[in-house]
């Protein structure tokens, strides 16, 4: 029997901050999903920076904010200077050097992850520039204004329901990747369900 389900079309809105390890996770599910079942991907931009903005946080913690403006700066930019279908290609070439191969400085992910996908060398300048932030800030608000404020990356929207996550630390493959999509997809097919949380006990790890 095949992995594959028989069913038409669905619909699935990914939003994501590249900087996050559970988006990335949830991420690579997306695409175990894309082969096992007739879904249809479409990825924005969120920004745990514009998220965070005027919170009370630890130095740390707000010195990872402020360096990680220029990843989705930049994806915005070659969204909007080059078209919406870097979006992915960006993602998964900053993710991958940022989550799996453990790159920490924010300007050396930039530079490779365009060298890598073949986009113009000098989009590592809007990391710094705010000349695109409207349209970075849109694209956060619209992920957003689906689910609250109380949450945070990814947001996935499932034929238009949306939800913060899911929430995985391991990336699901073949049929039962299939399985979870089944099953979310059931769930937020009923519009009365909004939340399933237990407390993490491990950290993500998409390999």
């Amino acid at each position: 029997m095949s992995d594959v389900a028989e069913s038409t079309t669905s619909k699935a809105d990914f939003w994501f901050d590249p900087a996050c390890p559970f988006a990335w996770v949830t991420s690579r599910w997306i695409g175990e999903v894309e082969k096992v079942r007739d879904i249809e991907t479409e990825w924005h931009v969120m920004s745990l920076s514009v998220l965070n903005e005027g919170r009370e946080l630890d130095h740390d913690y707000q010195r990872a904010m402020d360096e990680n403006w220029g990843p989705v700066r930049v994806i915005i930019a070659a969204s909007e200077l080059h078209g919406a279908e870097w979006i992915k290609p960006l993602y998964d070439a900053m993710g991958g050097l940022i989550h799996d191969e453990g790159v920490k400085g924010r300007p050396e992910v930039i530079e490779r992850a365009l060298e890598s996908v073949g986009l113009p060398a000098d989009l590592a300048q809007y990391a710094d520039s705010d000349e695109f932030d409207s349209q970075l800030r849109a694209s956060h608000r619209a992920g957003i204004e689906l689910v609250g404020q109380d949450v945070g990356t990814p947001i996935v929207a499932l034929n238009g329901t949306a939800f913060f996550g899911p929430v995985m630390t391991r990336v699901p493959k073949g049929g039962e990747a299939g399985q979870i999509w089944d099953a979310s997809v059931t769930l937020a097919g009923y519009p009365h369900f909004f939340e399933i949380k237990r407390t993490r006990t491990e950290r993500p790890n998409a390999v």
